[in-house]
């Protein structure tokens, strides 16, 4: 069986099938978890209403599965199912499972009412639980490296290997093959094994072929490109949600409510249509680019400014949102004349010659300038004192041309360079932050991000007057831009918009470079080390180390909120804490808890071949960037030759390259700023030995 985590999850967590029903007996026998549901419910929608409540079961994902590039984030099924809960007056409650094999004996138990995870479905699965009307469809497809030309039909793979986990639900499909070609053999690869990992030993040839179904093959290969799918193996297979097969009124409920939702059509297909349209669809697509202006990954959230602002627009509308990324800047304007999205929200400047292309626009939702961007201790206040100056910009940048005017027309005697194409605005910035570059100019908006984390640079004065970005939808769609606009009025320079925008633009917060060095002869390190030392001591770590990375993230304040909605004395986002069944972080002992919980998971999921010692460093990164942002790391680390297994001077230095769009836009989980879990690590390291020297164990 493979359960799809959340409407982005492309890729597959697969179960061995022909085992579920004597798991489902065993597990039903010994279960001894608290969930979440709080009541046992094996009846239909009737019964269920009698609790006011509809349990909602997912599996516990602590970090999410990669960013969306092109599908619905990670949260889209989870929305659907508590729109479809409060549609039956019922308070939707997710209960979160921890780990998949428990996900069908809690709904069977009456643990939960409907597994919104989507299944794909098989006749073995029909036998144990009964599915909705489909969600999508789903092929497997054969995997081969770019180079292997020769595989392009069924017949070719005789003498080939595919190499396939038996939890795979296309594992019957493949041994079918092999009745029909003798020559074909069959890789059995370990259970847990994701499947970036089997990719990349497919790339190395390690393994020969490997099988994956269709959606997980379309994300995969928005970034990946080493591979092709010269075929499917499998007709179409359909993607469901799970019930209990007696519940037949909830099933019929669900069908009806999702036949309303055409979410599985939109994906990946290219059509134009107006706002009347896809109110009927129920799906806005929306072109963007990764970045952390627009949309990026966060601690397994998905976060973002345009996002955030796109998401508010959707549910004012009761619309799905699909994400789509295209592979560079220039094709977010082809593609939506091509129709493979709706509208392009991306920090877009509105300009007569884009509007002259066919492009509509908003009303303007932010106004920017162009920015003269200098080191802290500069004392530049005009244009004139750019004089015997040197100015890098990017040459397919506004930048250029505004600065070429100076030249021209106001005769300022400077110097203009051309930065590298793949050097983005932030990296360029940090190169006037360390006197590599003179000087720069960036939009205000992208200035004002990189002054919510540092503080060597300044913005010394506007080049020109302000210039507005808008939302762009092609012509002819003249509904969904009133609705745009109407969104825009109702929203711009409210109370939600002006968080939003501070959240982004204006937090005061700054990158620190001060490590705690005090003598504590009592012992104490802070006002919390009891706790600290009871849940250090329950998972495994050093007290010390805790405490160092508490004041790191919190400076021992309890009521901590961060940026991006973290909180307590261990920042833990408020979605992590409910997978991880606690709540009140701002209660000490719980934020503490919460954040031990959370750091030894990460923290098991570091095995093979690294150290304990390494194990720390790559645990403290992976909190503070992502799990999944330091398994692009390892595996960039792979390709430049350094050691995957060992953090300092190596990992570390991949991390760092992972601003950059020549990296971070063939990797599964996209951009990060990498420069701060590197810092992270090594201030946490430094106080930690201090702490280390000062107190014993």
């Amino acid at each position: 069986m493979s359960i799809r985590g959340g409407g982005s999850n492309r890729v597959s967590y697969w179960w061995v099938c022909g085992l579920l029903a004597t798991a489902c007996l065993f597990l039903s026998a010994c279960e001894k978890t608290t969930w979440q549901g709080g009541y046992l419910e094996t009846g239909d929608l009737a019964r269920i209403k009698t609790h006011g409540q509809l349990r909602l079961l997912m599996p516990q994902e602590l970090e999410g599965q990669g960013l969306t590039r092109h599908g619905y984030p990670t949260n889209s099924w989870l929305e659907l199912a508590q729109g479809f809960a409060r549609e039956m007056q019922l308070e939707p409650v997710v209960v979160h499972v921890e780990s998949l094999d428990k996900l069908i004996p809690y709904l069977v138990d009456g643990k939960g009412d409907v597994i919104v995870t989507n299944i794909i479905v098989t006749p073995k699965l029909r036998k144990q639980i009964a599915f909705t009307a489909p969600l999508t469809r789903v092929q497997g497809q054969v995997i081969t490296r770019t180079g292997d030309s020769y595989l392009q039909e069924p017949a070719d793979l005789e003498g080939r290997q595919i190499a396939l986990q038996r939890s795979s639900p296309f594992w019957d499909a493949v041994a079918a093959l092999q009745k029909d070609y003798e020559g074909l053999r069959v890789k059995t690869i370990p259970e847990g094994v994701d499947t970036d990992t089997i990719l990349d030993r497919v790339a190395r040839g390690e393994y020969d072929l490997t099988v994956l179904d269709s959606n997980v093959v379309n994300e995969v290969f928005s970034y990946r490109w080493e591979f092709r799918s010269p075929f499917p193996i499998t007709r179409d297979r359909l993607i469901a949600w799970g019930v209990r097969p007696d519940s037949r009124e909830l099933r019929t409920a669900l069908d009806r409510f999702l036949g309303n939702t055409r979410l599985g059509e939109s994906m990946h297909s290219t059509y134009h249509a107006d706002f009347p349209e896809i109110k009927e669809r129920k799906v806005l697509r929306v072109l963007t680019r990764n970045n952390p202006a627009n949309y990026f990954l966060w601690r397994g959230e998905l976060i973002g400014f345009e996002y955030e602002l796109v998401q508010e627009f959707a549910k004012q509308h009761g619309l799905q949102v699909e994400m789509i990324v295209p592979p560079t800047w220039g094709d977010l304007l082809k593609w939506l004349e091509q129709g493979r999205g709706d509208v392009v929200a991306a920090s877009m400047t509105i300009t007569e010659g884009r509007k002259a292309q066919g492009f509509w626009f908003s009303k303007p939702y932010n106004y920017v300038n162009e920015m003269v961007v200098a080191r802290a201790n500069e004392a530049i206040k005009s244009k004139e004192e750019l004089t015997g100056r040197t100015v890098v910009v990017s040459p397919t940048t506004s930048y250029w041309q505004t600065l070429r005017r100076l030249q021209d027309t106001d005769r300022i005697p400077f110097t203009l360079l051309a930065a590298p194409e793949d050097l983005t605005t932030a990296q360029i910035i940090g190169k006037v932050a360390t006197g590599e570059y003179d000087l720069t100019v960036a939009d205000s908006h992208l200035l004002d991000l990189e002054l919510t984390w540092r503080d060597d640079i300044k913005g010394a004065f506007a080049l020109g007057q302000p210039v507005a970005h808008g939302w762009a939808v092609y012509s002819g769609k003249p509904k969904l831009l009133d609705a745009i606009d109407a969104f825009v009025d109702k929203t711009y320079r409210g109370t939600f918009y002006n968080i939003l925008h501070k959240k982004y633009f204006k937090n005061a917060r700054r990158a620190r470079r001060h490590v705690e060095r005090r003598a504590a002869r009592s012992g104490q390190l802070s006002p919390y080390d009891q706790h600290v030392r009871e849940y250090a001591e329950y998972y495994g770590f050093d007290w010390r180390l805790i405490a160092a990375q508490m004041y790191q993230e919190s400076r021992f304040d309890p009521k901590a909120r961060s940026w991006a909605g973290a909180k307590g004395l261990l920042q833990v986002m408020p979605r992590t804490a409910n997978q991880l069944g606690l709540t009140n972080l701002q209660d000490p002992a719980v934020g503490i808890h919460a954040g031990v919980k959370y750091l030894a998971w990460l923290r098991d999921n570091f095995t093979g071949d690294i150290g304990r010692t390494e194990q720390t460093w790559f645990t403290l990164a992976a909190y503070n960037a992502g799990y999944g942002h330091v398994l692009d790391a390892r595996r960039l680390a792979v390709e430049l030759k350094l050691d995957p297994d060992r953090w300092f001077g190596n990992v570390e230095q991949a991390m760092l390259l992972l601003s950059k769009p020549k990296y971070y836009k063939r990797t599964r989980y996209g951009y990060v700023r990498g420069g701060q879990p590197v810092i992270y690590v090594r201030e946490i390291k430094q106080r930690y030995a201090a702490y280390v020297r000062a107190v014993a164990l």
